[in-house]
């Protein structure tokens, strides 16, 4: 991964579409050599954090002029990223790239997105500020994809409404389909609900005793999946990442709810991952 440099106040400012593209421009881009933009050689570079040197870890992005004098690159949504994040440089040349700052981001494209139907991967784009202030993309590539909508909390349950995406027949894969709740401290452990399907369309309920039913004190984390019935697909993750917020952890939250155990009273809420995939959280109450 390449190291980060200090940054020149050059910024990018990021539009968004409702196909998972993004356009950039720069519009204080300093011209390293005076003259026309005959011999330009400029390009936005994108490095993906954490990646080793035989994975796509590097993909540029050519820069060209606009009418107004701006700088344009364009990262279409047909553009194969893996997911991840990926910090985002401007170069020149054989010069060494250089960190970009936030502009002025467009993103209302993005917010309760609803793509149309098609069965190839699907493409989700989010640019953001870094905690140092920097420009980095947080990216996901799914398919199928289970888009995690509104979740109603009331007498020690969880009821979770989505729609399902990028499948053939949505109708037919819901058929059948259990959700299903994994503990990560003992992978042997799964709780189960039925699904109710609508179309694409899909919700359940998730009874908070039940998954408190094993704890044993300290925190358990229950990752959500969706389960189409006899094997006929594998499962799909539980996410949200249909709208403009790259981070959801510390933005979408819910209350918590106590619930009587076998261990003793445990406290119980569903959360946003770092990913932006959907848990449950059973812990001791603070």
């Amino acid at each position: 991964m390449r190291e980060a440099i200090e940054t020149a106040a050059t910024r990018a400012d990021c539009v968004a579409d409702s196909a998972g593209g993004l356009t950039f421009h720069i519009s204080d881009w300093v011209r390293p050599e005076p003259g026309s933009y005959d011999d330009w050689s400029g390009a936005l570079v994108l490095v993906r954090r954490g990646a080793g040197p035989a994975d796509d870890a590097e993909v540029r992005l050519p820069l060209g002029p606009t009418a107004d004098g701006r700088l344009q690159a364009a990262l279409p949504g047909t553009v194969a990223l893996p997911e991840g994040r990926w910090d985002v440089f401007v170069a020149y040349g054989e010069q060494e790239p250089r960190r970009l700052v936030p502009g002025l981001h467009d993103l209302r494209s993005l917010v309760d997105r609803r793509p149309g139907p098609s069965t190839s991967p699907l493409s989700v784009r989010i640019p953001y500020a870094t905690k140092h202030g920097n420009l980095s993309l947080r990216t996901w590539r799914r398919v199928p994809h289970a888009e995690a909508g509104e979740i109603r909390l009331e007498d020690g349950t969880m009821t979770v409404s989505g729609r399902l995406y990028r499948v053939e027949h949505p109708d037919g894969w819901l058929d059948g389909a259990v959700a299903e709740a994994r503990c990560r401290r003992d992978r042997s452990l799964v709780c189960t609900a039925p699904v109710r399907g609508d179309g694409a369309t899909f919700s359940f309920t998730l009874d908070y005793a039940r998954l408190a039913e094993r704890w044993g004190g300290g925190a358990d984390l229950w990752d959500l999946w969706l389960r189409p019935a006899d094997g006929a697909a594998a499962p799909v993750r539980l996410a949200r990442i249909l709208d403009d917020v790259a981070d959801k952890k510390e933005i979408f939250t819910y209350p918590v709810r106590t619930v009587d155990a076998p261990h003793g009273t445990a406290a119980v809420r569903p959360y946003y991952t770092v990913d932006n995939d959907l848990s449950v959280r059973v812990a001791d109450p603070d």
